[in-house]
């Protein structure tokens, strides 16, 4: 299940402006690399919509199928807001229909199988 937890405005390419909607799947315990303990957090991901902001706003706290997953893409940098730090990233979160998932991973089986 993902959550959908805010959204924002953005401009398109051709300078349209319209909004994205804030997916966040569940909470994961992950272990840290540095210190050895466990912490709470949750994948997030953007995607489009048609809604106006009233309607945006009134999705909050909506919950539908689906999960947050990760997808590899060409390398960026990011930059951290709270820090500056700048990351080169190649990868990207994004949201996967259960339905979908469900099918490839048949497909996938079927696949091996022949």
């Amino acid at each position: 299940m993902v959550t959908i937890v805010d959204f924002k405005e953005r401009t398109s390419g051709e300078g349209e402006q319209f909004y994205v909607l804030i997916l966040q799947g569940g909470v994961e315990m992950v272990k840290s690399k540095e210190t050895g303990r466990f912490y709470a957090t949750a994948k997030r991901a953007s995607i489009s919509s048609t809604f106006d902001e009233n309607t945006c706003k009134s999705l909050i706290g909506t919950t539908f199928p689906g999960s947050i997953s990760k997808e590899e893409c060409d390398s960026y940098e990011y930059v951290i807001p709270e820090t500056g730090e700048v990351l080169n990233l190649s990868h990207r979160w994004v949201y996967v229909d259960n339905v979908e998932e469900t099918a490839d991973k048949v497909l996938v089986n079927a696949a091996s199988v022949i």
